[in-house]
């Protein structure tokens, strides 16, 4: 019998999913997803290697969130991945929440999960985060970009 899903690697429930848009339309998603009901969360500026301007987005009282991603430069990962796209913006990753972000990261690199950072790091909202590619393993490509997050370690 296989381990819950919240034992190994520590799994505990979908943190969000993110959705880049092309530059200068971030407010205009947001009032969208107002206009069914969201409420922003969270608005905030990453830097460094992310670039990318982010609202987190909550609907109900649940833990799950909608994140919208702008970039802000050509050299964001973000933008970079819409320009794959056709320069169209859409799913841009999905991320898991973990109990213990680098029980998680030892985890899935030692079972074979192609882990993009080379350490967890400071995410937004006080998180802590990693990436996993969208080749995922070896045996398994699931096509888009997955991020594991701990809620807050840098708060």
């Amino acid at each position: 019998m296989l381990p819950e899903a919240n034992q190994i690697p520590g799994f505990l429930f979908f943190d969000h999913v993110a959705v880049s848009v092309r530059p200068g339309k971030l407010e205009s998603h947001v009032r969208a997803y107002e206009a069914m009901g969201f409420r922003e969360v969270h608005r905030q500026e990453m830097l460094g290697s992310d670039q990318v301007r982010e609202v987190l987005l909550q609907i109900g009282d649940g833990p799950n969130l909608l994140q919208l991603l702008e970039p802000l430069s050509p050299q964001s990962p973000v933008a970079k991945q819409m320009e794959k796209n056709g320069g169209r913006g859409g799913l841009a990753h999905v991320a898991l929440r973990v109990s213990d972000i680098h029980k998680a990261f030892d985890y899935m690199r030692q079972n074979g999960f192609n882990v993009i950072d080379a350490a967890p790091r400071a995410g937004s909202r006080g998180t802590t985060i990693f990436f996993v590619h969208p080749k995922t393993t070896e045996a398994a490509q699931f096509g888009y970009l997955i991020e594991v997050v701990e809620e807050g370690k840098h708060a």
